[in-house]
């Protein structure tokens, strides 16, 4: 019995480690790939847990969303014989979960130090010997990473078809010291002509703001003139028409007064040649001799209203009877 219980136990303990060793998991977002004896075999698993046979079969897991290779320290010499060493070169990249078993099979689960690590390393020399220190830390410098992933993918089509770079980020080279140097006081240099070409603009702005300005001005000066100088115009015209309607209605009048005076003297010289009667003429003539009526005093009155009996008056008998006796002498 004690044997019996001891076999069951050692079974037990053998079971119980076949079974820890040959139930596994793989995490989200990886892909698990099998080898037997160093060989891969075909198939695959997706996320959760997994049986495989123990001590025989192992597993390893690929991960299939976006991660980002570091390549750190990459010495790169230029055209002109200058080292100069890219401190960190990341590339952010992502496997494929259909492309995993042929990348596995072609570059193993390392693929990425094969793929992106000696092949940046490959793209950069080739980019430094083929430019100037100038070219490279500072004229070209914004080029690197967009040359890099396009050099980078253009053989990741045709190497791993399953695998795409999504970014890479080239962090600034470091140069000899001596180099760097100068390379900040030519900076400086630069910012001081930055400088001083923006104070320039900004003194050509305000002077062509204040001739903007003086022309504004100069064209609201201009604009008041006219205006007023058009007000002074109406205000003649206006004074002009007014004195022509002034001259107008005064001439009416005028006319007027003339017509109307010319109606009456019309209208009085027919009244007029209607009284030209015998009886109004001797009735003017009485009112005339009652008008100058004179008195006399003394013993002869003159007998100028008195007639004759051939009609003339008292004077022109006397002088009629001067000249007759007159003429007897």
């Amino acid at each position: 019995m004690a044997n019996a219980g001891a076999v069951a136990a050692v079974i037990i303990a053998v079971v119980s480690m076949t079974l820890n060793f040959s139930i596994h998991k793989i995490e989200e977002g990886h892909v698990g790939v099998y080898y037997r004896g160093g060989a891969l075999l075909s198939s695959t698993a997706g996320p959760g847990y997994h049986i495989m046979l123990p001590f025989i079969t192992t597993v390893k897991s690929v991960q299939t969303t976006l991660q980002t290779d570091e390549v750190k320290n990459v010495p790169c010499g230029t055209s002109g014989g200058v080292m100069i060493y890219f401190d960190r070169v990341e590339v952010v990249n992502i496997l494929s979960p259909d492309h995993v078993h042929a990348t596995v099979k072609d570059y193993t689960t390392d693929y990425d130090k094969i793929l992106i690590f000696n092949k940046v390393h490959h793209e950069l020399n080739q980019f430094c010997s083929s430019h100037s220190l100038q070219e490279v830390y500072i004229e070209q410098f914004d080029k690197i990473d967009e040359n890099l992933k396009l050099a980078l993918q253009t053989d990741l089509t045709k190497m791993a078809p399953g695998l795409f770079v999504q970014a890479v980020r080239v962090t600034k080279p470091k140069i000899p010291e001596a180099i760097r140097r100068n390379y900040e006081a030519m900076e400086a240099e630069k910012t001081k002509l930055l400088v001083a070409i923006q104070k320039q603009k900004v003194i050509e702005k305000e002077a062509e703001t204040e001739r903007k300005k003086a022309i504004i001005e100069a064209e609201k000066h201009k604009e008041v003139s006219k205006i007023q100088y058009d007000q002074k115009v109406m205000e003649k015209e206006t004074q002009k028409r007014m004195s022509e309607i002034e001259d107008q209605t005064e001439l009416a009048k005028q006319r007027a007064r003339a017509d109307a005076e010319f109606y009456t003297a019309q209208k009085q010289a027919e009244a007029n040649q209607l009284k030209l009667t015998p009886e109004y003429i001797e009735l003017q003539k009485y009112q005339a001799i009652a008008a100058n009526t004179k008195l006399y005093f003394g013993t002869d009155i003159p007998s100028m209203f008195f007639e004759t009996k051939d009609g003339a008056t008292g004077d022109s008998a006397k002088e009629d009877s001067s000249k007759k006796s007159g003429g007897g002498r």
